[in-house]
């Protein structure tokens, strides 16, 4: 790092050293913290761990999943399998509900439309993009020189490893890189508990502690119809943890935003976190209105309730810290010191003393076009949302590589989008499509369009026609064939031709959108363009400043955190590190069991559990607490010990950690996670599966 000056210098002592003492931090694998571990715990992983830990684990795709036999199995939350669980289930088998152990490996069901990847080589490319933008070049002609370098890196790395390749961006874009995955795609259930037990509580418990969740299910990955051997998997502890212990948790932070300047949070703040919190009220008051004609309709929504239900408590904690007045003076002072040292180094002013006035100014044009960005789309209707897909994929094809937009320009990319948009017709969050559902979906998605644009705005006159929501979807909905794989797939072929001659009514309806949607995403790609542009000259500037002292922000990547099992203040008292078989019985038994009513239900238990209570060891820890950094994605991650083995599965957050979006206070800051030992009970004293136990340990 070069030297730097003496305000530099004040400012690491001043800003930099108190991340060093706190465990907050997602932690790339090129960049562990392996000093503070060092100070503070007397441990240093290896190059043998790190690579251990690092391989063992795998993306699910908004979930994490860890290998833990040499014969493909992985383990992962229930709530990351739930929508297979729920397209797998029929009204007569409801495997939510009720569960699924499979007793040999030909019971295992296999579950259509995964992907899991592990990660398995990273190529830091920031130079060699760089070079690729010529001096001088303004924002969007910047960011197009730099996609099309990205393009011809990923293609040079996946011909030469037979890899599939991702960009990267860390630290705003202050660097980038490659990271290589092996792709898994025969995945098969094995192991499931109900949903009584998995989500114990429900919505009133989620993000809350103490909690008593045993929220986790198996799958096998298979390779050539047979059962994949990893080179790594994790082991799977018997000895337990105790309070104080040091844990490790490796997985995939979705996002969080941190490194955002004080203008982009106070936006968060002020419109995109309010317009989400908006959309997901009234998606919830659809969904129980369908649940609500009977038992049926209840249960093909159940899962989808609990998803939304998720996201709103989420994004109203992170509002909660975001409206925290000491929590935000902290962060526009760093902004300020940060802008302070930029100003005195007269290179860095000239290269990023503007970046914050330029961003500022991006923010204005995002906030014109946010009712647009809202209600402009498929209008809840996920067969519109394939046909739009459909045409903007034909007009895109037909386009010289340089004028497509981003997506459609690599060979891999095109190649991922054909084979989703020609698979089986899928639902709301990935369910099996329920063209009910999505008939009152898409008709009151209509109406909220109109409402909230008006009758004259382009959007609505191409969509409406003149008509009522209701006639409009139910016209478009009952004469669709692209509910049919073949059907979408002749029109994939077929390409612009096939598509500008469809009668389809959801494809004479995206024809018409397609124009005013290009539109929207021109100015949203010109407001991108300015953030990734200015937010990368900022993250170098503290690069300047603070080296890599500080972690980059989570983006859905690999990363490692560590922490101690730990207690925390709440309701006037200190939080228990562990819970245990007799708290969940506890809890039951003190709603008034499985006759109670009101809210008694969130607590009820599967009676085979009450049959078979006195055969676990009531003591057993069922959930702890540990202060480690992690946020959505991180859901399934492992939790593994010093010796590299497998003590828990994360699964969620506490409430006065949702702020984690934007900070960490590593006073209240917890995560929460389900016990191995409670997992390995389970199986053998509650589903008479010692097979399973059996190949988790070894034994």
């Amino acid at each position: 790092m070069k030297r730097l000056s003496a305000l530099a210098l004040s400012l690491v002592s001043v800003l930099a050293l108190p991340a060093l003492r706190a465990e907050d931090g997602m932690w790339t694998f090129d960049n562990l913290p392996l000093k503070q571990l060092k100070e503070k715990y007397a441990f240093e992983p290896g190059k043998e761990w790190i690579d251990h830990v690092r391989l063992s684990t795998l993306t699910l795709g908004g979930c994490t999943g860890s290998f833990v036999s040499a014969d493909g199995l992985v383990v992962t939350n229930h709530h990351c399998t739930r929508g297979s669980l729920q397209r797998l289930s029929t009204k007569d088998r409801d495997l939510v509900k009720n569960g699924f152990v499979a007793m040999s490996r030909d019971q295992e069901l296999k579950m259509p439309g995964l992907t899991y990847r592990t990660l398995i080589a990273m190529e830091n490319v920031t130079e060699r993009v760089a070079k690729a933008v010529k001096p001088g070049l303004g924002e969007k002609a910047a960011a197009a020189a730099r996609a099309k370098e990205l393009e011809a890196v990923k293609a040079e790395l996946e011909k030469a490893s037979g890899l599939t390749y991702d960009v990267v961006n860390l630290y705003q874009g202050g660097e980038t890189w490659m990271y290589g995955f092996k792709v898994f795609k025969d995945i098969r259930l094995v192991a499931a508990p109900e949903i009584a037990v998995a989500a114990f509580g429900g919505d009133y418990d989620n993000f809350t502690y103490p909690r008593h969740d045993l929220d986790f299910s198996m799958v096998r990955v298979y390779e050539n119809d047979k059962p994949y051997h990893p080179a790594h998997h994790l082991t799977w502890s018997t000895e337990g943890l105790k309070m104080g212990d040091l844990t490790f948790v490796v997985g995939h932070p979705g996002r969080t935003s941190r490194l955002q300047t004080f203008a982009q949070m106070k936006y968060d703040r002020d419109f995109g976190i309010p317009a989400y919190l908006k959309n997901a009220d009234r998606t919830r008051a659809l969904l129980e209105e369908y649940g609500k004609r009977d038992a049926e309709h209840a249960r093909q929504v159940q899962t989808l309730i609990l998803g939304v239900n998720n996201g709103s408590k989420a994004n109203e904690g992170s509002l909660a810290g975001l409206k925290d007045a000491e929590a935000m003076k902290r962060i526009e002072d760093a902004e300020k010191a940060l802008k302070a040292a930029v100003t005195k180094d007269p290179k860095l002013a000239v290269s990023t003393g503007k970046s914050w006035a330029r961003i500022e100014q991006a923010i204005q044009l995002q906030k014109g076009f946010l009712k647009e960005a809202q209600s402009i789309g498929s209008a809840r209707s996920t067969t519109l949302g394939q046909a739009l897909a459909l045409v903007r994929l034909a007009e895109q094809q037909e386009l010289p590589v340089e004028k497509r937009l981003t997506e459609y320009r690599s060979e891999g990319g095109l190649k991922t989008l054909k084979t989703r948009l020609g698979g089986p017709a899928v639902g709301m969050m990935g369910q099996a499509a329920n063209p009910e559902l999505e008939t009152l979906l898409f008709t009151h998605g209509l109406e909220d369009a109109a409402r909230e644009l008006g009758p004259q705005h382009p959007y609505v006159v191409a969509i409406l026609g003149g008509k009522k929501p209701a006639e409009v979807a139910k016209t478009a909905l009952d004469g669709t064939k692209l509910n049919d794989p073949a059907v979408r797939k002749a029109l994939i072929e077929g390409g612009k031709k096939a598509v500008a001659e469809s009668g389809d009514p959801m494809i004479v309806l995206a024809r018409k959108l397609e124009p005013i949607l290009l539109g929207l995403r021109k100015k949203q790609d010109d407001v991108k363009a300015i953030l990734e542009e200015h937010g990368a000259r900022i993250a170098k500037a503290r690069f300047a400043v603070y080296g890599k002292t500080l972690p980059p922000d989570a983006t859905g990547t690999l990363r490692i955190t560590y922490g101690a099992v730990a207690t925390y203040p709440a309701n006037g008292t200190l939080q228990q590190p562990f819970t245990t078989w007799a708290g969940l019985y506890d809890r039951h038994f003190g709603w008034g069991g499985n006759e109670a009513h009101a809210y008694g239900g969130e607590w009820t238990l599967p009676q085979r559990w009450l049959d078979r209570m006195g055969k676990l060891d009531l003591k057993t820890p069922l959930n702890f607490s540990h202060a480690v950094d992690t946020t959505g994605g991180n859901s399934g991650s492992p939790v593994v010990n010093r010796k590299g083995e497998l003590v828990g599965l994360l699964f969620d957050g506490n409430i006065e950690g949702n702020a984690g979006r934007y900070y960490y206070d590593e006073k209240v800051n917890r995560s929460v996670s389900v016990d191995a030992r409670a997992i390995l009970e389970a199986l053998v004293k509650i589903y008479d599966a010692p097979h399973l136990a059996a190949e988790l340990t070894g034994k």
